[in-house]
């Protein structure tokens, strides 16, 4: 019996770490598929199945129901194929697109895409927790490894991150293994500080095999997202002030590692360097640009970041949410951060009492004050405010969750309330996390779900078909019109059953399987070629229908004209002379605007 007792007692730790990991891997998988998919992730999808903006269905109507096509995967290609439509389409680097093209591959998921696809960068945040458990039990004491992951499982903000198709939650992995081989790296350097200190000659202690796996995490994360260049820096520029604060009589030989550790990492981008500078040129990060910034707009990165830092424990719904819940919900978040800081204060204080634990806390300290400092230079001195972004953060957050969880578990060890404390910003987390995963936080941008309706709504009030023209300019606004698509096309169920009462239709007639058209227009030449290409365009809904068309950022209804000409799918070789009335009342703008014009037959 006490050989089984023992037993036990040597199986808990690893018992409660699985039970921390499915807990994790339980509310990321948690209504996985259900939100609607937007326009970055609709970009995932398309490079990571094969397709290529030339080969997509543009300047055409095209049924709905043959959205899944487009997504459809290509087979037998390779990871240099993959990169090189990465390189020339996109603005990131390839290694995160070439991992799930090899898992959509391995899984074959059929009409279950979406959730494999997000399922991937779930799994890479069931990792991090794993990950920041090491970090934590590393740097600090066993009981700090499980509060910087119990932290990790319950983040609303780690929760969203890795409910995205995006690479988000596997640069946040590397990064947090990363800094753990920086803590070896240090405990190491310290190591061979103290036996000098104590008279004893001693050979530097360097493990080949640290220094290695150090640079080959951050030479991956650098080919996953180019954001982990700040970590990176971050991380050189935490160590050498922990050397100048500790003054450790380095040797010639640890100098040279340390140099020898940067320029692997250099030397192995060295292949992707020219296409990172190209990148830097393109336009599609300006929308960071603050348009005709004022005094307000100069301050918005100070409060952008302290708000990104309270989604990291707690979130409540305030967006498009009625005045009176935005009210309740603003003063809970506040009353909540303004405990939570004097609980971290407190803690903190505790921690740095631990003199052992010093040169740790001053690591990870270090390495979030230059990230955070990172951003903000970003924001004002290269006017691109990435702080208005929250999934950003995923830079720093492995250092904020291993001090947070280190600073409340210590409090907790000095029994001044740290464990009541620590349950309580466990349970906030878990409670905003599901709201994350319901949909009641972190919500989509441009709200696809929210556009569909609207374009649904006239249809199913009259049972009129509808059609939808996206005037683009690049790849991203054609994978804006396909995320409002995916969602409209959800929307059918009820349109065909509308459709059968009223024309006792069979449940597989075309009719019904395509009553929903969209089409994607080069706008490069201007609007006036936009609405002569419609006009010329074959367009196969029967009329009198609904049009609604998406439009650039800024216009209003006086910029769309107020009649469009369309096709007559009864008449296709006669000049368009269909008249599409624009509608005043039918203007809305998430974002981008799109306008109701309702055509009638001549």
């Amino acid at each position: 019996m006490r050989l089984k007792a023992s037993s036990l007692r040597s199986l808990a730790p690893a018992i409660a770490l699985v039970v921390l990991l499915l807990s994790g891997l339980a509310l990321r998988v948690w209504h996985l598929d259900t939100k609607p998919l937007w326009l970055d992730e609709v970009l995932t999808a398309l490079f990571t199945t094969g397709h290529r903006s030339d080969n997509l269905p543009l300047n055409q109507f095209l049924p709905l129901s043959t959205l899944d096509a487009i997504f459809a995967y290509q087979p037998g290609l390779s990871c240099g194929q993959i990169a090189q439509t990465v390189a020339t389409e996109s603005v990131h680097p390839p290694l995160f697109f070439c991992l799930m093209y090899q898992w959509l591959g391995w899984l074959k998921p059929g009409a279950d895409w979406l959730w494999a696809m997000r399922l991937l960068p779930a799994l890479c945040g069931v990792g991090a927790i794993a990950a920041l458990y090491h970090l934590n039990r590393l740097a600090f004491f066993p009981s700090a490894g499980w509060m910087g992951a119990g932290l990790m499982v319950v983040s609303p903000f780690a929760v969203y991150l890795s409910q995205e198709a995006r690479h988000y939650t596997l640069p946040m992995l590397l990064i947090t293994l990363a800094l753990a081989g920086l803590i070896q790296i240090q405990r190491d350097l310290q190591t061979d500080f103290h036996t000098n200190l104590k008279g004893n000659s001693a050979h530097p202690r360097l493990r080949p095999a640290v220094w290695l796996g150090w640079v080959g995490l951050n030479l991956l994360s650098l080919y996953v997202h180019y954001f982990c260049i700040l970590a990176i820096v971050a991380q050189v520029l935490a160590l050498l002030g922990w050397i100048v604060w500790q003054r450790p009589p380095l040797t010639r030989r640890q100098w040279s590692a340390i140099a020898l550790a940067l320029s692997g990492i250099l030397l192995g981008y060295l292949p992707w360097l020219p296409t990172l500078l190209s990148h830097i040129q393109r336009p599609e990060t300006d929308w960071l640009i603050p348009y005709q910034p004022d005094w307000l707009d100069r301050l918005a990165p100070l409060y952008q970041t302290l708000v990104g830092w309270t989604l990291m424990f707690i979130a409540l719904p305030v967006e498009r949410q009625p005045q009176p819940m935005l009210i309740v919900s603003t003063l809970l978040t506040l009353a909540f951060v303004i405990w939570l800081g004097r609980q971290l204060y407190l803690g903190f204080k505790l921690l740095w009492n631990q003199v052992a634990l010093r040169p740790a806390i001053v690591l990870l300290l270090g390495f979030t004050l230059c990230v955070i400092t990172e951003f903000l230079a970003i924001a004002y001195v290269l006017n691109k405010d990435i702080t208005v972004v929250p999934r950003y953060n995923f830079v720093y957050f492995p250092g904020i969750c291993a001090l947070a969880g280190a600073c409340l578990m210590q409090s907790g060890l000095a029994k001044v309330g740290g464990q009541r404390s620590a349950a309580i910003v466990l349970l906030v987390g878990l409670l905003s996390s599901v709201l994350v995963v319901n949909g009641g936080v972190f919500l989509k941008s441009y709200a696809p779900d929210r556009v569909a309706k609207n374009m649904a709504e006239p249809g199913l009030s009259t049972g009129l078909p509808t059609a939808v023209v996206v005037a683009y300019s690049s790849l991203q606004e054609v994978a804006l019109g396909l995320s409002f698509a995916m969602e409209l096309r959800q929307l059918y169920p009820p349109l065909e059953s509308l459709s059968l009462q009223q024309n006792s239709l069979q449940q597989n007639s075309p009719q019904l399987q395509d009553r929903n058209q969209i089409a994607f227009l080069n706008k490069a030449l201007g609007y006036p070629q936009v609405w002569k290409t419609l006009a010329e365009l074959r367009q196969p809904l029967p009329l009198p229908l609904n049009l609604w068309v998406v439009a650039s950022p800024g216009m209003r209804t006086q910029d769309y004209p107020n009649r469009l000409r369309i096709l007559d799918p009864k008449y296709p070789r006669r000049r368009a002379r269909n008249l599409c009335a624009i509608d005043p009342e039918g203007y809305h703008r998430i974002g981008f605007p799109y306008q109701l014009f309702r055509c009638l037959p001549q």
